[in-house]
């Protein structure tokens, strides 16, 4: 059964533009990332956006969510700014697909050599074959439940949130 890679931005996918000084999009990087990791796998990759997720939208939320709804894989990946990806999660996660969905991104752009991206990929691939249904987040060797996940500003880290 293949699994589905939803491009949607993030860090993950930004270049450097040494003219002006700042980060961009331009194409993604996950055909080569794929390669790169020699990966075997049944994998169709789409990217229904390019854009840092301070900048989305509850529509482009929306539309993720849409596409999951729509895909006929029930493995689903989904590469994704780290600063939001809590709220894309709980907007799938609260959906109650029959669907394992991961949420995985960088801290640091693919193209800056040091980064986590292949690394997250990686561990998301992994996650996606053997977790249930269910929407989680992937980050740092590490999954977590949509809904009891955050982003720790200070340290950078994905950490466990406790809900009551």
């Amino acid at each position: 059964m293949a699994i589905k890679i939803l491009v949607t931005g993030g860090t993950f996918d930004k270049e450097y533009d040494e003219i002006n000084g700042r980060l961009y999009f331009k194409n993604t990087h996950l055909p080569e990332l794929i390669e790169l990791g020699r990966c075997k796998l049944d994998i169709e990759v789409r990217t229904i956006m390019m854009i840092d997720s301070l900048d989305m939208t509850d529509e482009d939320r929306q539309m993720i969510l849409n596409y999951c709804v729509k895909s006929t894989e029930e493995q689903i990946i989904i590469t994704h700014g780290t600063d939001t990806m809590e709220t894309t999660a709980k907007v799938l996660g609260e959906a109650q697909l029959k669907k394992t969905i991961i949420l995985t991104g960088a801290l640091i752009p693919i193209k800056f050599g040091s980064s986590d991206g292949l690394f997250n990929l990686g561990s998301a691939l992994a996650f996606v074959q053997t977790l249930p249904h269910g929407v989680y987040v992937a980050m740092q060797g590490k999954y977590f439940l949509w809904k009891n996940v955050r982003k720790n500003r200070s340290s950078g880290i994905f950490e466990d949130v406790l809900n009551d």
